[in-house]
């Protein structure tokens, strides 16, 4: 059974049931949508907690969200949905970027981590070849521009790079009130001016799962390597792009339901051992 709750104005779908909640957060160009497979397969054990972007969908006001803006609405999305228990997040691309940005300001909040495809993008650690660094900025300062232009030109631009990503989106749900966050970092890269993005220490269970064949890859091995080696999380590599979940859905999704489940069972173990009749 779908329940609907409106949270600062945006649409916020519950689907399923269990003391887990699990928040879906998309990325670019995306919507809830992108998370369908994951619902249907989750919700006989979890509340299945998703909403579009700010921004992302039409009805929505075309305005600049910038990341404390988005900070707030997950805020409030988590404390409207389960007030009392932290929750699980699940993010994909700028979905990672602000549900990162959330975790490491309410870590209270968040029991678990699923990331897909993005980790410690721009830190230090992160090398990136002069290639991949000129693919990454032609397309964000397209779209950055597709902001700036609005209206039908910069809807088509949207459009037409989702096509060449091969982003699996609708193309009727694609537009340029999308890409606000393109501008946001690069206005603030190209004048010098902090971001206000706290470094990457994630220090829950993660699984982090990413697409390694594609022109870029949006975490370091070193903190892959890291992540790996902390007990209880997993790091997963598929043969696919930066969509995982849209093109090996059903791997993808047996993946997150093990990780999760077999967490779940590590949480339960110790309270059963405290409960036990002495011998």
């Amino acid at each position: 059974m779908e329940k609907r709750i409106h949270v600062n104005g945006i649409e916020v779908l519950e689907q399923g049931q269990g003391d887990d909640t699990v928040v879906m957060i998309h990325g670019w160009p995306d919507t809830h949508r992108l998370w369908d497979r994951q619902v249907e397969a989750l919700q006989a054990n979890h509340r299945c907690i998703r909403f579009t972007l700010p921004g992302y969908d039409r009805a929505h006001v075309r305005r600049m969200y910038d990341l404390q803006a988005l900070i707030d609405q997950i805020a409030a999305i988590v404390d409207a949905v389960s007030p009392d228990k932290p929750v699980t997040l699940l993010i994909h691309d700028w979905g990672c970027v602000f549900g990162y940005q959330y975790y490491l300001r309410h870590s209270s909040r968040v029991k678990r981590i699923v990331a897909v495809d993005i980790g410690d993008a721009g830190s230090r650690d992160h090398e990136i070849p002069t290639k991949a660094k000129l693919f990454i900025a032609g397309y964000q300062l397209w779209l950055a521009t597709a902001w700036n232009i609005g209206g039908g030109i910069g809807d088509a631009m949207t459009r037409k790079m989702a096509s060449i990503l091969k982003a699996p989106g609708e193309p009727a749900s694609i537009h340029s009130g999308m890409t606000y966050s393109y501008w946001w970092k690069w206005s603030h890269t190209l004048t010098k001016k902090p971001l206000g993005v706290l470094p990457l220490k994630v220090e829950c269970p993660l699984l982090f799962i990413y697409g390694a064949d594609k022109k870029v890859t949006f975490h370091s091995r070193k903190w892959e390597a890291e992540m790996a080696a902390k007990a209880g999380n997993r790091v997963e590599a598929f043969p696919t792009g930066h969509w995982v979940m849209a093109e090996e859905p059903e791997r993808f999704t047996n993946l997150v339901v093990e990780w999760l489940g077999a967490d779940d069972a590590k949480t339960v173990e110790p309270s059963l051992e405290t409960d036990a009749e002495p011998a």
